[in-house]
């Protein structure tokens, strides 16, 4: 922060968001904006660092030497996640987490609170997609804060990644390539070159080879947590 290192803990949950305390300054942190709502550095923000939500078979596949993160030798961490998101999709919303309404009067009806959504920010605009409905597809194009995007399902129907789809600052559309094993990598091919591009946003064959698209930063997150946040959001 600032160029000075924090350390960061999780000191509990605010709206079913993690609440983090840094140890050097006591101040608090909001998981979902990165900013600090309580202590010293109040008003401050975590700077982004892009990361995305993929299962661990993609992850593997683009990443073979990677290392992965043991788990605790405490078993007790099986037991409290064993059935969290069932458990806490059972748990009741409190009012004040709802909020109020927009003035538009769209406000927080426009899904129900925990449909799970995939929210996108850029150039000023927010908006979130069911991640229900995404998975459905093979590619979402979208304009967004008056840029392109495109949103790439993986081929285990699951895994989800958003880039910007201007070529050349024209934006194109991009279609699932069909034919392919259910197993296999998904392929892409977009309306304007005809180039054949992968999961991570490259281009592997056609006029575009070589070229790769721009991730856009994208959060996984419960509507009512996503709209608090965002209350201007569409979907």
């Amino acid at each position: 922060m600032n160029g000075r290192r924090l350390r960061l803990r999780m000191a509990g949950i605010n709206n079913q968001n993690f609440v983090l305390r840094d140890e050097e300054t006591g101040s608090w942190w909001q998981q979902a904006t990165g900013e600090a709502f309580l202590g010293p550095l109040r008003g401050s923000r975590l700077r982004l660092v892009f990361a995305d939500e993929v299962s661990f078979a993609i992850w593997r596949r683009e990443h073979p030497d990677g290392r992965v993160l043991r788990p605790g030798a405490d078993p007790r961490w099986k037991t409290w996640s064993a059935g969290w998101e069932a458990k806490t999709n059972r748990l009741p919303l409190a009012p004040g987490v709802l909020g109020p309404r927009t003035a538009d009067g769209l406000g927080l009806g426009r899904l129900p609170p925990r449909t799970v959504v995939l929210g996108l920010e850029r150039g000023g605009a927010a908006r979130a997609y069911p991640v229900d409905l995404l998975r459905r597809q093979g590619a979402v194009v979208d304009d967004l804060g008056g840029a392109g995007v495109v949103i790439l399902v993986g081929e285990d129907g699951r895994s989800l990644r958003a880039f910007e789809s201007a070529l050349d600052g024209r934006p194109a559309p991009f279609f699932v390539e069909l034919g392919a094993a259910a197993a296999a990598p998904r392929r892409w091919i977009d309306g304007a070159g005809g180039s054949e591009w992968d999961f991570q946003g490259r281009a592997l064959s056609g006029p575009w080879r070589g070229r790769r698209l721009t991730p856009v930063p994208a959060m996984q997150d419960y509507w009512f947590d996503w709209w608090r946040y965002h209350p201007r959001t569409t979907v």
